[in-house]
């Protein structure tokens, strides 16, 4: 399948309209229209859904959605690392992360490194362990960091020396509010809001002396401002890291675990990456730095 017709398909799939997509890919409709029904009789399946107004993607086309992104962002980061590979120290750097308060340490190395060598340019990746593992196997992300424990065996990795802090996330006039920290036990009749890995087989579970089938989960996240919202309206008591929101003039509050609970975490790159220039220079000095 060629790159183009990708593109061509990307650009309808994120316009829902054939005529706005060719007039942004500069084609008449009717070619467009006829790469995407060769497309369509390729694969023998459907991709689009048109309506009258707009089209939508099949469960087939949402697949190809999602690979052909990942195909065409790879191609412009390998572009750029080769048109990058001379003497000029420039180029991007991708860096897939959980929400943490310890992206700082990282912020902190880049405004250094920004000062010596300005068009080296950085990417942060939001995403929990699962999408940030997939996008460093598939070469999307040039550097992950990942909480323990997670398996990074297969990979090069730099211990940091940074921790997290567990706890609980719940309005003011929550019924445990008034404590300084919360115990297992105060959770275990609770309504739960929970991050949609960290009740599976963790450090979290054995905290919580009880699986996930043993308590009341209410709802799960993937970014935990969504669920700080969910938590003002009184759902339920969300079970986070420390220093990701700032409680500060909010009808919020957040307790630590007794018995604290730590999470270490590690940057992580695969062991036969290619490294550019840039990401030499990073990694080099995030060495230094610790």
């Amino acid at each position: 399948m060629e790159l183009r017709v990708l593109k061509y398909f990307v650009t309808i799939a994120r316009e829902q309209n054939i005529s706005a997509a060719a007039q942004r890919l500069h084609l008449s409709q009717p070619t467009l229209s006829r790469q995407i029904k060769d497309m369509e009789e390729k694969f023998g399946k459907q991709l689009f859904v048109r309506g009258s107004r707009k089209i939508t993607l099949t469960q087939e086309g949402m697949i190809l959605r999602k690979r052909a992104e990942e195909i065409l962002n790879l191609v412009e980061k390998t572009e750029n690392e080769i048109i990058f590979s001379d003497n000029i120290i420039a180029g991007d750097i991708y860096i897939g992360t959980g929400e943490t308060e310890s992206i700082r340490f990282i912020a902190k190395i880049a405004k250094e490194l920004n000062d010596q060598y300005p068009n080296i340019h950085y990417h942060i990746i939001s995403g929990d362990s699962v999408d940030i593992i997939e996008k460093l196997d598939t070469g999307l992300i040039d550097f992950a960091i990942l909480f323990a424990p997670v398996d990074i065996s297969k990979y090069h990795y730099i211990r940091l020396p940074l921790k997290d802090n567990w706890g609980v996330l719940m309005r003011k006039d929550a019924p445990l509010a008034y404590k300084e920290s919360i115990t297992p036990e105060d959770l275990w009749d609770k309504r739960l809001i929970v991050s949609r890995q960290a009740i599976k087989g963790t450090e979290l579970t054995t905290w919580l002396g009880k699986d996930a089938t043993q308590l009341n989960i209410v709802a799960s996240y993937n970014l935990l401002y969504n669920a700080s919202l969910m938590a003002e309206e009184g759902l339920g008591y969300v079970l986070c890291l420390d220093g990701i929101i700032n409680v500060t003039d909010t009808n919020l509050c957040f307790k630590p675990l007794k018995p604290k609970l730590e999470v270490g975490m590690s940057i992580v790159f695969k062991k036969y990456h290619f490294f550019s220039k840039a990401l030499e220079i990073f990694l080099e000095k995030l060495k230094s730095t610790l």
